[in-house]
């Protein structure tokens, strides 16, 4: 079977990480799937912005844990955290950045680390925390949505659930 396929297969979402740093050889490339995501007409629509300062990151995990409504952090001690943009003006601009979150996944697995998709960036940047940050960035505040956070870093024993088996009625075939 092609690398792909079974990366494809046994990536799955990490919710416990070591504190060991990411290569900066290890995040371009991660990034740099990101940037080829299929995108509509290759527009090339969203925007990532990568958070790797420690204090910027516990500042994003608590607002994120601010909207989920629970004392925790939601980005599961990961190190990294990129947060993936929708252009709303784009027709496609939501699909394109779900499919930036999925490069970014599947990247990171290849290449040994664990990723997670932290939902609620779309309430977090739509709040005035999130809307600040995004003029400090020097986003449109009012042309871009949080569409996800791709957590990454090196998986902790146990952080990774194995797959759970494939439901027999997932494909109709008609």
């Amino acid at each position: 079977m092609k690398e792909t396929l079974i990366d494809i297969k046994n990536r799955r979402s990490c919710r416990k990480y070591t504190q060991e740093a990411v290569s900066s050889e290890d995040l371009e490339a991660v990034l740099e799937a990101g940037t080829y995501a299929a995108t509509g007409h290759g527009t090339q629509s969203p925007r990532m912005v990568v958070v790797q300062d420690a204090a910027l990151r516990d500042r994003l995990s608590a607002m994120n844990a601010v909207v989920w409504g629970r004392n925790i952090d939601p980005f599961y001690g990961a190190p990294v955290a990129v947060v993936v943009f929708a252009d709303k003006s784009a027709p496609t601009g939501a699909q394109d950045a779900a499919l930036v979150m999925g490069n970014l996944m599947l990247a990171a697995h290849a290449v040994g680390l664990g990723s997670c998709w932290i939902n609620r960036a779309r309430e977090m940047f739509a709040a005035e925390d999130g809307q600040e940050l995004l003029r400090a960035w020097g986003l449109e505040a009012d042309r871009y949505e949080g569409m996800g956070i791709c957590v990454l870093g090196h998986a902790a024993v146990g952080g990774c659930a194995a797959a759970k088996p494939r439901k027999a009625d997932y494909i109709l075939r008609v």
